[in-house]
């Protein structure tokens, strides 16, 4: 099995990168491959431009990038995302991978006149999310139900992938990260098993 971890943090030493890499350390316990996407090492121009507006709109090819990228994720037998809560969401660079990635025609099928046909159905998606505040001040005003909402269902849920797990990683007290560190690692394994089960599921 192999798994796409895409990572959105732009500094390579940052808890992000280190978070990632505990995830596809777990996955390769399991005997799992991975790939690590580092969306802003490589590049990748997030920007929703007039051609993403017609490859919406079914009246042109998505662009060479989108392409290499809808590949990468075709490769995959599962997906991760890790990214640091900015404004209580994705940072821009991941939001636009989105926006421009799970494209018209590829993630989902949406006509005028027809009924909406999601796609994904084979993907399962893990979410680990990175934030500075503490639990009670997600919980006092609803941040990461409001996220959930948002991503688990408003993004992945219309076009049929299915959310394994939303994680939340919040900064210690302590500032010692080792603890989710092996959390990390730990739900990489996790991942690499539930993908099994999805894929013995799906075969059944």
């Amino acid at each position: 099995m192999h798994t796409l971890v895409v990572v959105a943090h732009p500094h390579r030493d940052s808890v992000t990168h280190a978070v990632a890499s505990k995830v596809a350390d777990g996955l390769h316990l399991e005997g799992h491959t991975s790939e690590i996407a580092d969306l802003a090492a490589e590049g990748f121009d997030p920007r929703f431009t007039l051609h993403d507006v017609a490859v919406h709109r079914e009246k042109r090819a998505p662009a060479d990038d989108v392409l290499a990228e809808q590949a990468r994720i075709d490769r995959a037998d599962a997906l991760v995302l890790v990214y640091p809560i900015y404004w209580w969401s994705f940072p821009a660079l991941l939001k636009g991978w989105i926006d421009r990635v799970f494209s018209n025609g590829w993630a989902y099928d949406e006509r005028p006149g027809t009924p909406l046909v999601k796609k994904l159905h084979h993907l399962p998606v893990t979410l680990v999310a990175i934030g500075g505040a503490d639990w009670r001040t997600y919980a006092r005003h609803g941040y990461f139900g409001a996220m959930k909402t948002q991503i688990d269902h408003g993004i992945f849920d219309y076009c049929g992938a299915r959310v394994l797990r939303s994680e939340l990683l919040l900064e210690p007290a302590d500032g010692d990260w080792n603890a989710n560190f092996e959390t990390a690692r730990a739900l990489g394994r996790k991942v690499a098993a539930v993908r099994v089960a999805h894929a013995e599921a799906l075969a059944t």
